[in-house]
């Protein structure tokens, strides 16, 4: 079960990062703050992870976490358990990317088509909703597989 420490620093600390951009999201920044506050907010990314990569480097945990399972001083888990979990991210991942290009090619032609002919709004939308397939058939792969781990 997580801490009260556990739940609140990663969200002050996400909170300080999107903080700058709030103002260029809702539109009410001038060019000159948007640069500042854009800034300010790659500033405040590379602060973060310089300060992980410092607390990591000092040997201390923020978070005490158990102790990883050993048998005789090695890590308990496989090379195939290791390339099972790669093969479940690349499955997610590269899927996800073939349909983003995927949405991306056919909403705009779907659009195009709905705006000249209503009745095309049914069609359309098929072609859009199997470029989503895409991600979901790799997420079931990669659920697949890491049931089988």
């Amino acid at each position: 079960m997580l801490s009260i420490l556990e739940i609140i620093v990663p969200l002050v600390m996400v909170g300080l990062i999107v903080l700058p951009l709030v103002k260029v999201f809702s539109g009410k920044a001038t060019l000159k703050s948007t640069r500042k506050r854009l800034y300010t907010h790659i500033s405040l990314f590379f602060a973060l992870i310089l300060f992980v990569f410092a607390w990591q480097l000092s040997g201390t945990s923020l978070f005490a976490a158990e102790a990883a399972p050993t048998v005789a001083g090695e890590l308990v888990g496989s090379i195939a358990q290791g390339l099972g979990f790669l093969g479940a991210a690349l499955a997610t991942g590269l899927g996800s990317i073939g349909a983003g290009i995927a949405v991306a090619a056919a909403a705009p032609a779907a659009i195009g088509a709905f705006s000249e002919n209503e009745k095309n709004f049914g069609k359309s939308l098929i072609f859009v909703a199997l470029g989503e397939g895409v991600a979901i058939y790799g997420l079931l792969i990669s659920i697949l597989i890491i049931n089988k781990l």
